[in-house]
């Protein structure tokens, strides 16, 4: 059950033809996500490869995904656009095989902003536990303007 009151399976059935994976695991990986797991845990936890969770939380709209300097980003659109061989894009990123196929993936990939509705109920701050939990706090914490 998503923030929303809706089954975020259901939600992310009607957009299949776009994930990386099935919408289950999609959506284990999306509510393990939104609960502060590592992509790498959220994938195991779902059955599936880090590089695919990673690849589903992008098209989701989640940003900073990508394992890549913007420096690096840059040389990777470089070498999209046709304006350095891969094997010098590769050399000059720095980075390994997976790192440079998934910057790749963000670089071509738009989010998809009918997914990233869908697992908005799951992923605004206002069904965070850390976000609830400060909110219950509040009242106990002092503001720099009481430093004054």
């Amino acid at each position: 059950m998503d923030a929303t009151g809706g089954n975020l399976v259901d939600h992310l059935d009607a957009h299949a033809a776009v994930l990386p994976c099935t919408p289950e695991a999609a959506a284990a990986v999306v509510e393990t996500y939104a609960a502060g797991t590592s992509v790498g845990d959220c994938a195991r936890e779902a059955g599936i490869t880090p590089m695919t969770a990673a690849k589903l939380l992008h098209r989701c709209g989640i940003t900073g995904l990508s394992p890549l300097t913007p420096t690096a980003r840059d040389l990777v659109r470089d070498w999209l656009d046709g304006e350095l061989p891969r094997s010098e894009a590769v050399e000059l990123v720095g980075a390994d095989e997976a790192e440079f196929a998934l910057a790749t993936y963000v670089e071509t990939h738009d989010a998809v902003p009918e997914l990233a509705d869908a697992v908005a109920g799951v992923l605004e701050p206002e069904s965070s536990a850390t976000v609830a939990k400060r909110d219950a706090l509040a009242e106990t914490m002092s503001s720099v303007d009481d430093l004054r």
